[in-house]
């Protein structure tokens, strides 16, 4: 009786795995709770606590964008990481970084992309957006670092269709990643020397 139970349990873990992930690829939604609960619902198991964990659905995306994605999810991401690059050079005095689904190659259509900025001080980003003529909207997010939780400010624009999140770190964030949502180790974060080098490999696969 347990082994059974333990067996369905499984096969509905590997189902919302496997659900989160194409979720997250279709619909474009990057925050895995969402997506968790939104997977739970949709198999009808929305109390269930046999959650998977981030990196396993974050495994199951990659495969999926590998399987389904094909040469129009390749298209996406080179065009985003080339966005990306632009926002980087625009940004460039306050040493930006690209982090998220276009830097990890998970990105579709629908993504937006993911810049770290250092400051002095977050004001110092915001007067530039605002020098110019740049309109934008700052929500507050936490990032955990080493030991504690720290409130970033993040910025959300638009850079003609593409979406960009610009999150500016002052202080320690200067010199210690966040962890990442995923496996908890420091995020991964890209110069735009490093991005330059995934959209030389990008047009090479497109080719």
């Amino acid at each position: 009786m347990a082994r059974g139970k333990a067996n369905r349990d499984a096969r509905m873990r590997e189902r919302l795995v496997q659900e989160s992930a194409r979720i997250m690829a279709v619909e474009g939604i990057r925050d895995f709770s969402i997506a968790k609960r939104k997977a739970a619902l949709q198999l009808n198991a929305p109390r269930t606590t046999n959650l998977p964990q981030n990196r396993e659905i974050q495994a199951a995306l990659q495969d999926y964008q590998r399987l389904f994605g094909g040469e129009r999810q390749l298209t996406a991401l080179q065009s985003l990481r080339e966005a990306a690059l632009e926002a980087m050079t625009f940004f460039a005095a306050f040493r930006p970084r690209l982090t998220g689904s276009v830097l990890d190659g998970t990105a579709g259509d629908q993504s937006a992309v993911d810049l770290h900025c250092f400051a002095e001080t977050p004001e110092d980003v915001v007067f530039f957006l605002m020098d110019h003529d740049i309109p934008f909207d700052t929500q507050e997010k936490r990032f955990r670092f080493e030991d504690d939780y720290e409130t970033i400010p993040v910025h959300h624009f638009v850079a003609g269709d593409t979406p960009i999140t610009v999150a500016v770190f002052a202080g320690r964030g200067n010199h210690q990643p966040p962890k990442s949502p995923i496996d908890g180790r420091p995020m991964q974060r890209a110069t735009r020397r490093d991005v330059e080098a995934l959209i030389a490999e990008d047009a090479s696969a497109v080719d």
